[in-house]
């Protein structure tokens, strides 16, 4: 069932790149991102990057990975997983899981948790998601 919503964020593009893929497989596009917003009701910053896949269908896969900091220097790793769709405005619009790795206190809540989320990508790389606990 899921839970509480955990997090929001405000991102943006800073870069992308096509990936050569092996075995016949479509390439990917690899995008970066920077954000900001509120994870268990902290202050963080978000750098990541995930990677995207066209698959037969027209929709896409894609797996990305990335380090939360706070202010104060707590941190957590992400890892995450999810499919996504190509929007009429030139954007994406991606619904997955996210899996959390932390040491500092302010992040303990995140341990055992696995999250689901929403991104919303626009043509012009501004992107917005939100988390919720799914227990």
């Amino acid at each position: 069932m899921l839970g509480d919503l955990i997090g929001e964020e405000q991102a943006q593009v800073t870069g992308q790149r096509v990936v050569r893929s092996d075995h016949g497989l479509p390439p990917v596009v690899e995008t970066s991102f920077t954000g900001t917003g509120h994870l268990l009701g902290v202050t963080v910053n978000d750098t990541g990057s995930y990677t995207g896949r066209l698959r037969p269908d027209g929709t896409l896969y894609g797996e990305g990975q990335g380090v939360i900091m706070s202010p104060s220097g707590a941190h957590a790793s992400w890892q995450g997983g999810g499919v996504g769709r190509f929007t009429e405005g030139g954007g994406t619009s991606w619904r997955g899981t996210i899996v959390y790795s932390s040491d500092s206190p302010e992040f303990a809540d995140l341990r055992g948790v696995a999250g689901a989320f929403e991104w919303e990508v626009g043509a012009d790389g501004k992107a917005v998601g939100k988390i919720w606990a799914w227990k």
